[in-house]
C-alpha cells in the first residue's frame, strides 16, 4: 500500500470514528477526529462530506460562524448536497442573516417538498423576517419622523428637544443606530453639535456613542466625516456638561477602534475593513494638538488628558508592544510639558484648572513607567532637560519660573526625571532665592517646588540641612495664608522622615501636634481656597504617622467633616492626600513585625529598632475606625471612587481599597459599609488599583460576602462581579486567612444559584478550591470541603468524582472519617450529594479505603445529629444503588445501628429517623432482612 492510500484510509477510519462519536454525544472528540481527517484527505467528495459533518458538530457547539463557513465549503464542491445545506440555512438563522437562510431552506424545501424539518425551518424564517421587516419599518418612520421634527425650522423648541433625546434612545438599539447611519443621520447630528443649546448638543453626542459603541466601520466612517477638529472643539468648549460627553465619545470611539467589531461578516455582506491604526494617530495627534491650544478651555485640557492616560500607555506590562508610548513621547512630550510649565497666575500660556498639573504629573508618570528600555528612557529624560534648559537658560523670571514649574510637576510624577532636572547647574539656587521672593506668584512655585523635592530622599538631606530655617521663616513671617501653609506642608514633610517609627522623630517633642493642629485650622478655614485647603491635607497625610496626630485627627469632628467635603468636591488632586491619611488612621499599611530574635541582636549591637506608639496599639485602632464610619468616611471614600480623573490612580485606588477592608474588619460594622455603597464601590478597585490593592479590595468583598446575603449586599447582575476577584484570591502569592476568607465567601455564592456556579466553574474556581482541599491548616481544609460541598450541586462538578484516575472520591471518603467535626460534616455532605445524583459512584466507594464500613458507621453513631442525617443519606444512596453494597452494609453492624435509629426514641425524631427506616425498607425489599424489622426484631437472612 503506498502513501497515498494508507492517508485515504486513516481518513476514512477517522471519518467513522467521528461519526460514531457524534451519535454517542461527544461531539468535541467528533469535531477532532473530522478535522484530522479533512487534513489527510484529498479527495474532494470526500473532504466535502467532511465538511458537512463537522458543520454539524459547530452547530451542536453553537459556533455558528463556523458552521456555516464549513457548510459553504460543502456546498462549493457539491451544491446538491442537501443536509450541508440545510445545515447553512441552520447557521444563517442563528447568525441573524434571515434572507440568506430562507433562500437554502427554500431551496431544501423544493428538493424535497415533505421533509417535515425543512418546511418547519420555512416557516420560521418567513415568521422572523416578517418581524423584522416589521421592526424596520416602524424604526424607519420613527427615524425618520425624529429627522424631520429636527430639521424643520418651524418645530417648536420643546418638541425638537424631545425629538433629540429620541434619537439618543433610538441610537442604542442596532437597527435604530443602523437607520440613523443609513439615512444620512451623521450630517444631521453634525448640524445638531453647532447648535447653541446645550441639551440638544448633549443629545447629538450622546447619539454618536449610540452609533460608534462596539462598531469599528461606523466609528471609522463618522471619525472621517465628522473630523476629529469638530470633536475636539466640542470637547475643548467652556462647557463641563458638553466637554464631559465629548470626552466619553471619544473613549466609545477609541475603544471600538481598538477592540474592532465582534460580528464575523462572510459572504455578500463581507466587509474589508482598514486597519484602524492611522485613525488612531490621527485622533492622539489631535489631543496631543489641543494640550498647548490657547483656544482650549481648562475643563477641555483636562478631557484631553485623561483619554491620553487612558488609550497610550500599555494596559498590561505583558504586552510587549509599547509604540504609542514611543511616538506619544517622540511627537507630543514637549506639549504635555507646556501644561505642566503653566503658571496660570502669570497670565500666559493654555488656561488651565486646579486639576491640570496633577493630571499632567500623573500622564508623565504613566509614559515613564510604560518604557521598557534604558534607551527608551534616556531619551525621555533628555526630552524633558533640554525643555526644563531652554526656559531656565533664558533671561527674565518668567522663564525661570516655567522651568520651575516644570520640574515640580515631574517630581509629582516620573520623580527620577525631576530629579535628574532639578540636579541642573542653579536649579536648587534659583528655588531657594525664590522662596524668598516678594513676589507672591514666584513664592509659591518655589516653595511648592521645594516641597515636592522635601519628599523625594534624594533630596531630603540637602532640604533638611538647607530649607528647615527657610521655611520655618516664611511659616512664621509671611503675611499670606497660601504661603504660610504651603511652607507648613514642607515642614510635615521633613517632621515626618521618621514614618510610624515611634523613636525616629525630626522635630521636637510636641512640635508635629502643633503643625497638625495648624493643618486642622486651615483645613476648617472655608474662607482659604480650595487649593490652599488641599495643602492642608498634604501636611496631613505626613503628620498622620504620628499616632498622637491620628487621635487628635479622628476627635476633631469638623476637620473630619472639612476632609470627607474635599473628598466630594471637584478637585480631584487632594484624592491621593486624602486616601494617604486615611491609611494612616486606620494603620492599614503594610508593617512587618521583626524577629524578636533579631531585635535582640540588633539591641545588642547597639543598631536601630523601629519602635511602635503605644497609640498604634488595636485597641486604639478600634476606636478610630468607629469615629471615622461615625463622621461618614464610607460616602466620601463612595465619592472617590466615582472620580473619573486621572488624579484617581492606581496607588491611590490602593489607599482606599486599604481602608475599606480595615473598616470591614469588625463584623458589626459591615452593614453599615455596605449600606452606605461601600460593596459596589469596592467592584472596580478589583480591577484598576495596584495588585496589592486588588487584593486587599478582594480581601474586604470577601469578608462582606461571608457575613452578608451576597444578593442584598450585591443586587442584581453585580452578584456575579464578585466571583472573579474572591477567585484570585485562591492563590499561593495570598495568605492562609485570605485564601480562608475567600473560601468562605465562595461558598455561600455556590449555595445561592446554578448560574452563579457556572460562573465559578467558568472562572476556574473548582481545580483551585480541590487545591486547598489538601490543604495542612484544618480551617483552610474544611472551608474548601464545605465549598466543594455547594459546588457539587452542579452537574459538571458531580461528574469529575467519576473520573477513576483522580482520588476526589477518597478523600472525600477519608475525610468523612477524620476527627474535625466541621471537615466531616462539609466531606459527608459532598458524599451524600454526589452518591444521590451520580449512583454509579456508589459502587466505587469500598474501592477508595478498606475502612469504609468503619468510617460510615461512625457517621451513623455520631454525637451529632448533622453527622447521622449524612451517614444516613449516603447509607441509602448505596443500598439504592446496588444489591450487593446493601447486602455488605447489612452484613455488617450498619443493620443494628440503622435498626435502633429508625426506632426514634426522641420525642421529635429526627430526618435521620426517616431515613433509617427507608434503608431497613430497602433492605426488606431486597429480601436481606425479615418482616420483624417494623418491630425492631430485625434478622439478616444471610
Amino acid at each position: 500500500m503506498n502513501g497515498k492510500e494508507k492517508m485515504t484510509q486513516d481518513a476514512a477510519a477517522l471519518k467513522e470514528e467521528g461519526n460514531s462519536l457524534f451519535k454517542t454525544g461527544d461531539v468535541q472528540g467528533a469535531l477532532c477526529c473530522y478535522t484530522k481527517a479533512l487534513k489527510l484527505s484529498e479527495n474532494k467528495s470526500d473532504s466535502a462530506i467532511l465538511y458537512r459533518n463537522r458543520s454539524a458538530c459547530y452547530l451542536k457547539l453553537e459556533d455558528f460562524s463556523k458552521a456555516e463557513i464549513d457548510a459553504s465549503k460543502a456546498l462549493d464542491t457539491d451544491p446538491g448536497d442537501i443536509k450541508a445545506r440545510y445545515r447553512r440555512a441552520q447557521a444563517l438563522q442563528k447568525l441573524g442573516r434571515l434572507d440568506q437562510a430562507f433562500l437554502d431552506a427554500q431551496k431544501c424545501a423544493q428538493l424535497e417538498p415533505r421533509n417535515k424539518a425543512f418546511q418547519d425551518l420555512l416557516r420560521q424564517l418567513g415568521t422572523q423576517i416578517q418581524q423584522k421587516a416589521s421592526q424596520l419599518s416602524s424604526t424607519d418612520a420613527r427615524v425618520q419622523q425624529m429627522f424631520k421634527l429636527l430639521t424643520d425650522s418651524s418645530t417648536a423648541q420643546s418638541d425638537r428637544q424631545k425629538a433629540a433625546q429620541n434619537l439618543v434612545v433610538l441610537s442604542r438599539e442596532d437597527a435604530g443606530a443602523e437607520q440613523i447611519f443609513r439615512n444620512d443621520g451623521v450630517k444631521l447630528i453634525q448640524r445638531l453639535l453647532e447648535s447653541e443649546q446645550e441639551d440638544v448638543v448633549l443629545s447629538a453626542l450622546r447619539t454618536l456613542v449610540g452609533l460608534c459603541t462596539g462598531h469599528q466601520s461606523r466609528t471609522m466612517a463618522i471619525v472621517n466625516e465628522l473630523g476629529m477638529e469638530k470633536l475636539c472643539a466640542v470637547m475643548g468648549s467652556g462647557e463641563q456638561t458638553v466637554s464631559l460627553a465629548a470626552c466619553h465619545l471619544l473613549q466609545v470611539m477609541f475603544e471600538a477602534l481598538t477592540e474592532g467589531m465582534t460580528k464575523l461578516i462572510r459572504g455578500k455582506d463581507e466587509a474589508i475593513l482598514p486597519e484602524p491604526s492611522r485613525e488612531l494617530r490621527s485622533m492622539l495627534r489631535h489631543l496631543l494638538d489641543m494640550l498647548p491650544a490657547a483656544s482650549v478651555s481648562g475643563p477641555g485640557r483636562d478631557s484631553a488628558i485623561n483619554l491620553l492616560v487612558k488609550q497610550v500607555p500599555r494596559k498590561s506590562q505583558k504586552s510587549p508592544d509599547n509604540s504609542l508610548t514611543l511616538w506619544v513621547t517622540d511627537q507630543g512630550l514637549k506639549n504635555i510639558l507646556e501644561v505642566a510649565g503653566t503658571v496660570p497666575e502669570m497670565g500666559e500660556g493654555p488656561a488651565l484648572t486646579d486639576n491640570s498639573h496633577m493630571s499632567s504629573s500623573v500622564l508623565l508618570s504613566k509614559l515613564y513607567d510604560d518604557l521598557k528600555s534604558d534607551a527608551e528612557r534616556e531619551n525621555f529624560n533628555r526630552i524633558c532637560e533640554e525643555y526644563v534648559k531652554r526656559y531656565f537658560d533664558r533671561q527674565g523670571v518668567a522663564s525661570k519660573l516655567r522651568a520651575i514649574q516644570t520640574v515640580s510637576v515631574l517630581l509629582q510624577g516620573p520623580s527620577e526625571v525631576g530629579n535628574h532636572s532639578l540636579e541642573l547647574s542653579g536649579m536648587m539656587d534659583a528655588v531657594i532665592s525664590l522662596c524668598a521672593s516678594k513676589d507672591l506668584v514666584h513664592q509659591q512655585v518655589a516653595v511648592e517646588t521645594l516641597i515636592h523635592a522635601a519628599g523625594k530622599a534624594k533630596r531630603a538631606s540637602f532640604i533638611t540641612a538647607n530649607g528647615v530655617t527657610l521655611l520655618k521663616d516664611l511659616y512664621k513671617n509671611s503675611e499670606n495664608d497660601r504661603i504660610r501653609v504651603r511652607a507648613l506642608v514642607g515642614l510635615c514633610k521633613l517632621g515626618s522622615a521618621g514614618g510610624t517609627d515611634f523613636s525616629m522623630k525630626q522635630f521636637a517633642e510636641g512640635s508635629t501636634l502643633k503643625l497638625a493642629k495648624q493643618c486642622r485650622k486651615w483645613l476648617c478655614n472655608e474662607a482659604l481656597p480650595a487649593t490652599s485647603r488641599r495643602w492642608a491635607i498634604e501636611g496631613l497625610a505626613y503628620l498622620t504617622f504620628d499616632a498622637d496626630v491620628k487621635e487628635d485627627l479622628v476627635q476633631d469632628k469638623n476637620a473630619l467633616h472639612a476632609m470627607f467635603d474635599l473628598a466630594k468636591s471637584d478637585d480631584k488632586t487632594v484624592l491621593f492626600a486624602i486616601g494617604s491619611t486615611l491609611v494612616n488612621c486606620t494603620n492599614s499599611y503594610d508593617v512587618e513585625k521583626p524577629d524578636p530574635q533579631m531585635v535582640e541582636i540588633a539591641k545588642y549591637a547597639k543598631q536601630h529598632v523601629p519602635e511602635e506608639h503605644p497609640k498604634d496599639a488595636a485597641s486604639y485602632v478600634e476606636k478610630r475606625l468607629v469615629k471615622l464610619l461615625e463622621a461618614g468616611v464610607v460616602s466620601a471614600l463612595v465619592c472617590m471612587v466615582k472620580q473619573e480623573s486621572p488624579a484617581l490612580t492606581e496607588s491611590c485606588r490602593e489607599c482606599i481599597a486599604r481602608v475599606f477592608l480595615a473598616l470591614v474588619e469588625r463584623q458589626e460594622d459591615r452593614g453599615m459599609v455596605v449600606a452606605q455603597g461601600g460593596g459596589k464601590a469596592l467592584l472596580p478597585l478589583v480591577t484598576e488599583s495596584t495588585d496589592k490593592g486588588k487584593i486587599k479590595a478582594a480581601q474586604a468583598l470577601a469578608k462582606i460576602t461571608i457575613t452578608h446575603n451576597p444578593e442584598i449586599a450585591f443586587p442584581g447582575e453585580r452578584i456575579y462581579e464578585v466571583v472573579r476577584p474572591l477567585v484570585s484570591l485562591l492563590r499561593l502569592e495570598c495568605t492562609m486567612l485570605q485564601n480562608f476568607e475567600a473560601l468562605m465567601a465562595l461558598t455561600n455564592l455556590a449555595g445561592i444559584s446554578e448560574k452563579l456556579r457556572q460562573k465559578l466553574i467558568k472562572e476556574k474556581a473548582v481545580p483551585k478550591v480541590e487545591g486547598y482541599m489538601f490543604e495542612e491548616h484544618d480551617m483552610v481544609r474544611a472551608a474548601a470541603t464545605e465549598c466543594m460541598c455547594n459546588l457539587v450541586l452542579s452537574t459538571e462538578v458531580q461528574k469529575l468524582f467519576l473520573d477513576k484516575g483522580s482520588d476526589r472520591l477518597k478523600l472525600l471518603v477519608l475525610y468523612s472519617g477524620e476527627d474535625d467535626e466541621r471537615l466531616r460534616r462539609a466531606a459527608a455532605g459532598t458524599l451524600a450529594m454526589v452518591t444521590a445524583e451520580q449512583p454509579e459512584i456508589c459502587a466505587r466507594i469500598p474501592e477508595t479505603t478498606s475502612h469504609w464500613l468503619e468510617i460510615l458507621q461512625a457517621l451513623l453513631l455520631s454525637d451529632s445529629q448533622d453527622l447521622r442525617h449524612r451517614g444516613a443519606v449516603i447509607t441509602a444512596n448505596l443500598m439504592q444503588a446496588q444489591r450487593d453494597l446493601a447486602e455488605k452494609l447489612m452484613e455488617s453492624e450498619a443493620l443494628e445501628i440503622l435498626s435502633v435509629m429508625a426506632k426514634g426514641d426522641k420525642p421529635t425524631p429526627g430526618p435521620e429517623t426517616r431515613i433509617a427506616q427507608q434503608c431497613l425498607d430497602l433492605a426488606l425489599g431486597y429480601g436481606l432482612i425479615q418482616a420483624g424489622a417494623q418491630a425492631g426484631e430485625t434478622r439478616s437472612e444471610a
